[in-house]
């Protein structure tokens, strides 16, 4: 059944407000209450919506998802080499991982379901992320001149991915105090090309074994 605008337009304020609350204090946390009253919605139009609180949660890590991918530029990949590639996924990621606005909720329910596990999003998890990984991984065979997927190239993906991701767990006050100076748009381009230099360099050594 398709849902009227103003159901829709109902839900969807429903999914902001959820992920707004579930990435700010997690889900156990979280009270539909509070989420409700920020949609401004009746309570019970989660239950209608969704089912109950951990539809909701399914949902709106699905929202934030789908959110991020259409905020951010599509990966123009055409006429690029493999390397120009790397660089320009690794540089992805960082602005996604980096970004503290509406793109980066879904980083924050991320960091949020690590700290807590819900067991809720397992599965959705992986069809979530496996076109993006499908798409790095393509990448490094194209690197390594390898035609099927091995060790060596699920090896070299996490250490990529985990590079990348190390920036999760540090705050932004502490990256900048490491890196001793502000976290600019320089200067995450600049640490993506150093990743995508450091990892290339790393590939390279490998595939040599």
């Amino acid at each position: 059944m398709t849902l009227r605008d103003d159901g829709k337009e109902t839900r969807e304020r429903l999914l902001n407000a959820a992920c707004e609350v579930f990435a700010a204090k997690g889900y156990r946390d979280a009270t539909i209450a509070a989420i409700c009253k920020s949609a401004g919605v009746n309570i019970a139009l989660v239950n209608y919506y969704f089912g109950d609180k951990a539809g909701l949660y399914v949902e709106a890590w699905r929202y934030a998802f789908e959110k991020k991918c259409c905020g951010q530029n599509p990966l123009e990949m055409n006429g690029l080499s493999p390397e120009e590639q790397l660089h320009a996924y690794v540089l992805s990621m960082l602005e996604h991982f980096l970004d503290e606005g509406e793109q980066g909720q879904f980083t924050r329910l991320y960091l949020m379901e690590l700290a807590n596990p819900t067991g809720l999003i397992q599965d959705i998890w992986h069809g979530l992320i496996e076109p993006k990984r499908r798409s790095l991984i393509a990448i490094l065979c194209n690197l390594m001149g390898k035609r099927e997927v091995d060790e060596t190239v699920l090896f070299c993906e996490l250490s990529i991915i985990n590079q990348c991701r190390s920036l999760l767990t540090i705050r932004r006050e502490d990256l900048e105090y490491l890196l001793r100076q502000p976290l600019s748009k320089e200067l995450v381009h600049r640490l993506a090309e150093h990743i995508a230099r450091f990892s290339l360099a790393g590939i390279r050594a490998v595939s040599k074994e």
